[in-house]
């Protein structure tokens, strides 16, 4: 995680300062000049994201001071302050923006996934993220979804089966076909799961010896029958366009689990600010104002 958050970070430091640095902080703020800052939340949310939060200020300069007050994964309320930062002003400035980017987004992800298993607490359905994330911030999102309490599916292309509707498509639209390449051609320990759209695709994915099956797009009445069909013979996975209100629903309807886009794709930047102050100037005392 380390070498890719210096990664993710360089680049997005790249992005915001180019090769010129913050001008404006440059021909306002004294280079001998420190500052403070306090990551302030604004409304209720889960925490996540101080890690590379902090790391974004000590890449721009190691010397800056960063304090957590406040832990990944809690919930915290309006008006509390997570963390506090301290150096010089100008590296304060600079890294500002990126670092609000990073906590704020990941914030955002953790909220909603909280969001998402209260909806269907108490009951054997699992909520798992997607691969629907931000490019170059999949790491980070699902460890977002994790500290809010849902779960990760794969994590990319290399590590799980699943076969969708194109690939399907691919080997003649044939599930039995599919089913068979993959049990010839994948590694033997990874599952494998396949995506149907009616309970005849069901029929021959559980005849076939699939792991899981996914639902895709299919609705509660489609659901109920395909969950009575397969009467556990094997775990089964609602997915596509589900959003929050409809989880205490299938959470009844006694599927094993529910993928959501969602939770990576369109939660919303929380309202978290970084409130910086002038302390003094390095090497002499701060003069008060004359009254």
């Amino acid at each position: 995680m380390k070498d890719y958050l210096d990664r993710l970070i360089e680049l997005a430091l790249d992005e915001d300062l180019g090769a010129a640095g913050d001008v404006t902080s440059n021909a306002l703020v004294s280079p001998d000049a420190l500052g403070s800052g306090e990551l302030l939340a604004k409304e209720q949310l889960v925490l996540a994201g101080l890690e590379a939060f902090g790391r974004v200020f000590h890449y721009v300069d190691p010397e800056v001071q960063v304090e957590f007050l406040r832990r990944d994964g809690e919930e915290i309320k309006p008006k509390v302050v997570a963390a506090k930062v301290s150096g010089r002003l100008r590296s304060l400035l600079a890294a500002e923006r990126t670092a609000l980017n990073i906590v704020q987004r990941m914030s955002g992800i953790a909220t909603l996934a909280q969001q998402a298993t209260t909806a269907v607490r108490g009951s054997k359905l699992k909520v798992l993220d997607t691969r629907k994330t931000p490019p170059g911030m999949r790491a980070l999102s699902k460890e977002a979804v994790r500290l809010g309490g849902a779960s990760n599916h794969r994590f990319g292309l290399f590590d799980g089966v699943l076969i969708k509707d194109n690939h399907i498509a691919a080997v003649g639209g044939s599930i039995k076909e599919a089913l068979r390449r993959a049990r010839a051609h994948a590694p033997r320990l990874v599952k494998i799961e396949i995506e149907v759209t009616n309970l005849q695709q069901l029929a021959e994915a559980i005849e076939e010896g699939a792991d899981v099956v996914m639902l895709d797009n299919m609705d509660d009445e489609q659901i109920r029958k395909a969950v009575a069909f397969a009467g556990g013979r094997i775990p089964l996975e609602v997915s596509g366009g589900v959003a929050l209100e409809r989880l205490p629903r299938l959470a009844k309807l006694g599927v094993d689990f529910v993928s959501m886009g969602s939770l990576t794709h369109s939660a919303r930047a929380m309202d978290l600010s970084l409130e910086i102050a002038t302390t003094r100037s390095a090497g002499r005392a701060s003069r008060k104002p004359r009254p």
